[in-house]
């Protein structure tokens, strides 16, 4: 609807010689009593066509040409809003295509054909994934479906960073653990990871090996440690459905000489420099505020080094649109390696970086710091544990990702309407109930898909289509502000609408042609719950 509407204002707004650029944008108002959609446009030309407002708006009307019955309304409100009200026709041609198209409703073509890759996740294989993790896990899970619904091709990538110091404090944690096990008394360096995780690899090896890793070198210790790591890590991301295409490994970048390359092209262009023994990147001369180095003078890269070769790599790959989701401490950075690129000659439009807001875990109102379990960090594993796979997933993507997000233990686990996840699926499962009590009457609930939908009359049977409708637009915009959060919101909302629904107009047991309307209304519903349900990777219950 709203790309016929607009097309056809800017065909009214050419009549009137309104700027080419004019842009006719619709929302939909608060109060329904204005209408089903509502548009300012009118006050966006007064200055340029020196008129009111709502003398434009006026205008606008009287050289509207909507002429297939789908607009029962339009008027004037207030300084200059156009208000549009849908008709009859439009809601019941409009709940046929949603029955209609079934499971793949939802779906549109906005980014049909685009090469996307998205790169989240990416943890180091130093220890277990927190419960903080799980945001960016769950975060760029729903990014991933809802660039999928809206027909983009994605490439799902993990960058394995197994290089650098991080590594070796690894190796020598995982040894003096190990000799620990044995018996020796030895102290862990006091930058070694002191997770119990690393405990736990030290009695692996001693299990497969007993003592006979004494000597082996550090690298050893190193791998073994990653791997166990790594496998750990991607156990818990299995428990949340959650995959990757492709696992870029750090190493690749020193063992390519792409590192070499990178270093070499910044000092043919002038724009490297060393000082102190270190090298220097000169971020001062692209745009930044200070130079910062990117060869320390012990010869380790620092991290801005590889994440340049890395996305180097990734812009080399021909992808449309490369997105990473990064935590908040990764803030400082990012400029950094943007401004590397685009001085290497880089379109680096083609990069969205999402950044999220850190995350506080409470219960009993009461701030979670650490496992109850191990005195160490509380692990996404133990999250899921506690409130269940539906709700971690919910629950993470319910606030946008620049916003703090304070997840709320106890109201996950809670079985009433108070938990957002709870009420979603309670909905979908009442409709469910529904349906199979149709069928106890004898009803043969295949056939309401062909049922007579122009004897749906109520408001809010009407109110309910109105809210079905907006499912592809919400995907729509969802994927293309990289926001799944608006998926809760639109979620609750047809939860919400379906009750009111229900609690007013009977369905079973209502006079026949209005039974078999209601319930494909019903069915309807029920579709759009599990598709919206299905972006966010949260199951869809039948009964609860």
């Amino acid at each position: 609807m709203e790309a016929y509407l607009e097309r056809h204002f800017r065909s009214a707004l050419g009549r009137l010689g309104a700027p080419e650029d004019t842009r006719v944008e619709f929302e939909i108002p608060q109060n329904s009593e204005h209408g089903d959609l509502s548009t300012n446009v009118a006050m966006a030309l007064a200055r340029p066509l020196k008129k009111s407002p709502r003398q434009i708006a006026q205008d606008i009307i009287g050289h509207l040409e909507l002429d297939n019955g789908y607009v029962r309304l339009v008027e004037i409100a207030g300084p200059g809003f156009i208000n549009i009200t849908f008709s009859k026709t439009y809601l019941i041609d409009q709940l046929r295509v949603v029955l209609d198209e079934g499971a793949t409703f939802g779906r549109t073509a906005t980014n049909e054909g685009k090469a996307i890759n998205l790169e989240w996740v990416s943890a180091n294989p130093t220890g277990r994934l927190h419960a903080g993790h799980g945001r960016q896990v769950c975060l760029g899970q729903a990014i991933a479906n809802l660039l999928e619904w809206t027909g983009g091709k994605l490439t799902r990538e993990y960058y394995f960073n197994n290089a650098g110091n991080q590594m070796a404090n690894l190796a020598k944690s995982v040894h003096v653990r190990y000799l620990q096990e044995l018996g020796d008394e030895i102290e862990l360096p006091e930058d070694g990871y002191r997770g119990v995780e690393i405990v736990d690899i030290a009695k692996q090896m001693v299990a497969e090996f007993g003592d006979g890793k004494r000597a082996a070198p550090l690298s050893f210790f190193q791998s073994f440690g990653e791997q166990a790591n790594f496998a750990s890590i991607q156990r818990t991301l299995e428990r949340l459905g959650v995959h990757h295409d492709v696992f870029f490994n750090e190493n690749s970048l020193y063992d390519s000489g792409a590192v070499e390359t990178t270093i070499r092209e910044f000092k043919e262009r002038g724009l490297a420099y060393e000082k102190d023994g270190a090298l220097w990147l000169k971020l001062s001369e692209m745009g930044e505020k200070e130079d910062r180095v990117i060869v320390k003078s012990t010869g380790e890269p620092t991290y801005r080094l590889p994440d340049i070769c890395y996305h180097r790599n990734k812009l080399g790959r021909g992808y449309d649109q490369i997105i990473d989701i990064f935590g908040a401490d990764h803030i400082a950075t990012i400029a950094d390696v943007l401004a590397a690129l685009r001085a290497l000659g880089y379109d680096t439009e083609r990069i969205k970086v999402i950044i999220h807001q850190m995350v506080s875990f409470v219960s009993g109102g009461e701030l979670i710091m650490f496992s109850k379990r191990s005195g160490g960090a509380y692990t996404l594993d133990e999250l899921i544990d506690d409130v269940g796979v539906d709700a971690v997933k919910y629950f993470f993507n319910m606030r946008s990702a620049g916003s703090h997000l304070e997840f709320d233990v106890e109201l996950a686990k809670e079985q009433s309407e108070k938990n957002p996840v709870y009420y979603v699926q309670y909905a979908h499962a009442r409709i469910a109930s529904i349906l199979r009590f149709a069928e106890q009457q004898g009803l043969d609930t295949s056939q309401v898909e062909q049922a007579d939908l122009t004897v749906l009359d109520h408001a809010e049977e009407h109110a309910l289509i109105k809210v079905l409708l907006r499912f592809p637009t919400v995907l729509s915009r969802s994927a293309a502000s990289l926001a799944p959060h608006h998926v809760c919101e639109y979620l609750r909302e047809v939860a919400q609408q379906f009750h009111k629904f229900y609690h007013d107009c009977r369905i079973v047991g209502s006079a026949p042609e209005i039974q078999s309307a209601r319930l494909a209304l019903t069915l309807a519903a029920k579709r759009v719950l599990a598709s919206g349900c299905t972006v966010l990777g949260v199951t869809a219950p039948e009964s609860m």
